[in-house]
């Protein structure tokens, strides 16, 4: 595949993935976080299964094998992430969303270094240190004396929770050896699905009313959902996840961008704290010349 080819897949994953904050701010107006993340997957379960039989033709039978790990997946990956997600948008902007999540590989490499006993090296623990500053700059607002207050904004907390239980989704993911990604993430979806049907039935399915926001639920269904997540795994295959994770960065980038395009502010802190969260995250995601990264085919590893 020509390297063009790659670099478009790489730059509209993520463009795609940058959208799911500044649409969700949209759509949480009119709808609760619960309804929001069933519908986004319902919408995305009806591309899921097609795709993935048609790009990786899977043995079924080998996937549904292991619903056990797929469905501490779902709990994690598929309602929780989204939901808190959601969740902190109600009270954070786009923009401190993608920022705190820009965190996400670096807290990954701490967590694996510290359950699977993955090395970790001083570059690597240098680069957790800045993305740390960076993350508390942001969520301080610059007043970095607040730390020792407690006082937080409800959404960034949400936020870091939220990435907190991706991190867990994506170390769990590593365990699933045979089944495809796109397709160990369909099964993953339609179990995510089945468990939220419960609490979305006695709430009351809602439904967007304004055109933005049903705009914006079918932008999340179908782009960020679906479109991301084929485009990242085929230029993963070219390029590999080491290279790959680099682009990652850009998600906040996009945020800023369509932000500013929708008549939202950045500010002078917020550039800061991104700056020195890209930085951290790039020290922490260096390997040695001789170690290679490995992602298993169930795991992304990123943010959905």
């Amino acid at each position: 595949m020509k390297k063009y080819y790659v670099l478009t897949f790489l730059i509209l994953a993520n463009l795609f993935w940058a959208g799911n904050y500044v649409f969700g701010k949209f759509v949480v107006a009119e709808m609760a976080p619960l309804q929001m993340t069933f519908l986004r997957w319902l919408i995305a379960i009806f591309l899921l299964f097609p795709i993935a039989h048609i790009i990786e033709r899977p043995n079924w039978k080998i996937v549904w094998k292991q619903w056990k790990t797929l469905s501490v997946m779902a709990v994690l990956g598929i309602a929780g992430y989204n939901f808190l997600l959601y969740e902190a948008l109600r009270f954070t902007t786009p923009m401190n969303a993608s920022l705190v999540n820009s965190i996400n590989p670096a807290i990954i490499v701490l967590f694996s270094s510290l359950l699977l006993k993955e090395r970790i090296s001083l570059k690597n623990g240098a680069g957790l240190l800045i993305s740390l500053l960076g993350v508390l700059l942001v969520l301080t607002h610059g007043h970095l004396e607040q730390i020792f207050h407690l006082h937080f904004n409800r959404g960034d907390l949400l936020m870091l929770l939220a990435i907190l239980v991706w991190t867990f989704y994506s170390i769990i993911g590593r365990t699933i050896k045979e089944a495809p990604p796109i397709s160990a993430t369909a099964v993953s979806v339609m179990l995510g699905l089945l468990m939220l049907l419960p609490f979305v039935l006695s709430s009351g399915l809602e439904f967007p009313e304004s055109r933005q926001a049903i705009a914006g639920m079918l932008y999340i269904g179908i782009f960020p959902s679906v479109g991301s997540f084929v485009f990242w795994n085929v230029a993963l295959r070219q390029i590999g996840p080491s290279r790959a994770g680099i682009f990652l960065n850009l998600i906040a980038v996009f945020t800023a961008i369509l932000s500013l395009l929708l008549g939202n502010s950045i500010t002078l802190v917020q550039i800061l704290g991104g700056i020195l969260v890209f930085i951290g995250v790039y020290l922490t995601s260096q390997l040695k010349k001789k170690e290679t990264l490995h992602i298993s085919p169930g795991s992304k590893e990123i943010s959905p």
